[in-house]
């Protein structure tokens, strides 16, 4: 490529805070839940850049043509790969997309097709703007973009408040956060200069196995700890996983949670019925992943973000350890702790619309 700026270049980062700030000279936008991608466009060649500096094209064939028809000759954008399915963010759909047979993308690029919504200009023809301000970038970004054919431009404020109504009314459709540019500073490849303020959340889980530690030998220290929801019927799904502990905390729980060790009764041990299983084989796991099964008698609160798939849902990321909570009865633990906000038209945000589906 014959760019001033060819990849790899590292996306500039974030720092995650607890509230959006006030007072602050921040460029707000929404906070996508896709694939942070960079594009690097020079005549007919697209290069589609992953976050760890890998190339995408290959997964996302109608995104890069829809970028060859849309961008000027000679550009690089900071942005995001999304998947939208009625009327909202679709991650899971976006992940499918990562797949190993030529045949099941181009399948998938017709029926879920994902488009780029850019959210940053790094360079134009032979100029790097990446010491320019934010708010540079931004007006020069917003006059190259027109959205249409795949591909959109994401909404900016420097209303603290009207981001606000952003992080809330946003996710139901599929966002996870507000993210917070500094108005007047440069782009910088690989630090965390921006702020990110995620949704939070909690839920009682119970505790229906582990996974050993992969360094240790099996039984020595815990890995991490398999959670489970019960649905409106009080079958007991596996919802995802905790696993941050430090050393002496892995030891400790394999101790504790020796006596639970059952290979007997076991909700996870029957034929599925429809419930969700942990290690169940995936496109990224060709065998069921081992775990070890325990009475599900112990109970323990998480913080989560947010939560994917049809119902039964999953943890989207892992949980995040809160909290033992021996006065909780396993039973009582279900998915309606799990907050479902009110559904939020994806194509209202792509417009920088605020409009409740």
């Amino acid at each position: 490529m014959a760019l001033p700026l060819t990849p790899p270049v590292q996306p500039m980062l974030a720092n995650t805070a607890d509230t959006i700030p006030t007072g602050s000279d921040l460029l707000f936008e929404p906070k996508f839940d896709g694939y942070r991608v960079l594009v690097f466009r020079d005549g007919d060649e697209v290069f589609l850049q992953s976050r760890s500096g890998k190339p995408l094209n290959r997964y996302f064939p109608e995104a890069e043509a829809a970028l060859r028809r849309t961008l000027p000759p000679r550009v690089v954008l900071d942005g995001e790969l999304v998947v939208a399915k009625d009327g909202k963010l679709d991650f899971d759909a976006l992940s499918e997309r990562i797949h190993p047979a030529a045949s099941r993308i181009a399948l998938l690029s017709e029926r879920t097709p994902a488009g780029f919504v850019a959210f940053d200009l790094l360079a134009l023809g032979d100029d790097v703007l990446l010491e320019e301000p934010t708010t540079a970038r931004r007006a020069r970004l917003e006059a190259l973009v027109t959205p249409g054919d795949g591909l959109y431009l994401t909404p900016a404020t420097a209303d603290a408040s009207l981001a606000g109504q952003w992080f809330e009314l946003f996710e139901g459709a599929g966002l996870d956060g507000v993210i917070g540019k500094p108005a007047g500073a440069a782009y910088e490849p690989g630090k965390r200069v921006m702020v990110k303020v995620k949704h939070q959340r909690t839920a009682d889980c119970v505790v229906a196995g582990l996974r050993w530690h992969k360094d240790t030998e099996p039984g020595t220290a815990v890995g991490s700890l398999l959670l489970g929801l019960h649905d409106e019927r009080g079958v007991l799904h596996h919802v995802g996983v905790v696993g941050s502990f430090k050393a002496a905390e892995r030891r400790e729980l394999a101790e504790e949670f020796a006596p639970l060790i059952t290979s007997g009764d076991h909700p996870w041990l029957v034929e599925p019925d429809g419930r969700r299983l942990p290690g169940e084989i995936n496109r990224w796991r060709g065998k069921h992943a081992e775990w070890v099964p325990l009475r599900p008698e112990r109970v323990l609160e998480i913080a989560y973000s947010q939560t994917e798939g049809a119902a039964p849902a999953r943890l989207r990321h892992n949980g995040q350890f809160r909290r033992w909570r021996p006065d909780r009865d396993p039973a009582s633990c279900g998915y309606d702790q799990l907050e479902q906000p009110a559904r939020y038209d994806v194509e209202s945000v792509l417009r920088g619309e605020v409009r409740p589906a």
